[in-house]
């Protein structure tokens, strides 16, 4: 079997895709999607996420410490497209699209309460790989919408048909 040579880029795919909601100094809400995310630490929990230093969000991420990991379900498609393609330098993104925040309990981020899995996360360290600034955040709470739960103990993923 010949095999190509392909742009790595597109081999490996981290999932599932997440948004990123931050808040500046000021107060300012924002939102970017994300597609490099994923679980790095099961004890004590931890996620990282790959910003790209270009964005928007990227030096709210770095001067506040702090973000939300929200997970997309399919039936908020256009709303990841429309986060990952439009830039909080030029408008309200979160205003915009109608998405209902409420303040995180534990950090200065809004939870987008409209996704139905919020992490707040405290950033803990960060790592520049190139493209982008690895955020490795610690978990300080996640909210989970009620009918994901499945025991005290137990969160049942496999009911949100993700993105």
């Amino acid at each position: 079997m010949k095999k190509e040579l392909a742009p790595f880029k597109s081999c490996l795919h981290p999932r599932p895709n997440v948004i990123v909601s931050c808040r500046d100094q000021e107060g300012r809400d924002n939102a970017l999607a994300v597609a490099y995310a994923t679980n790095c630490s099961y004890d004590p929990p931890m996620v990282m996420v790959g910003i790209v230093p270009s964005r928007y969000s990227y030096d709210i991420v770095k001067e506040t410490g702090v973000f939300v990991v929200n997970l997309v379900p399919k039936d908020l498609e256009k709303e990841y497209f429309y986060l990952g393609s439009h830039s909080g330098r030029d408008e309200d993104k979160i205003k915009n699209l109608n998405l209902e925040v409420k303040d995180g309990t534990v950090v200065n981020a809004p939870l987008l309460v409209n996704f139905p899995v919020n992490i707040e996360c405290s950033v803990v360290d960060s790592i520049l790989t190139g493209s982008h600034e690895m955020f490795i955040g610690k978990v300080d709470k996640v909210h989970i919408n009620e009918e994901l739960v499945a025991s005290e103990e137990k969160v049942d993923l496999s009911k949100i048909d993700f993105l």
